[in-house]
């Protein structure tokens, strides 16, 4: 049981460094289902793709609500004044 905390620890430690811009990068993401609890990944292009994944192991797919599309920016435009 020590073994399998552990591994779980570091699995989630690995998650949460992770850099931020690779979970933004698609647009959809499977949230699995489990004993356990669940797990999600936001690495799927298409509703159809996730579909596929989560299909018979359970779950269910949903909008990424972080992703941002190819050149989207943050940056505001500003107008110059004659």
């Amino acid at each position: 049981m020590k073994i399998f905390l552990a591994t779980l620890g570091l699995s989630l430690a690995a998650v949460a460094l992770g850099t931020p811009a690779q979970a933004q990068n698609y647009p959809w993401c499977a949230q699995y289902s489990g004993k356990m609890g669940g797990a999600m990944n936001c690495g799927f292009s298409t509703w159809q793709q996730c579909m596929a994944t989560v299909s018979g192991i359970g779950g269910f797919c949903q909008p990424n609500n972080t992703y941002r599309p190819p050149g989207a920016s943050h940056r505001r435009h500003h107008v110059k004044k004659p």
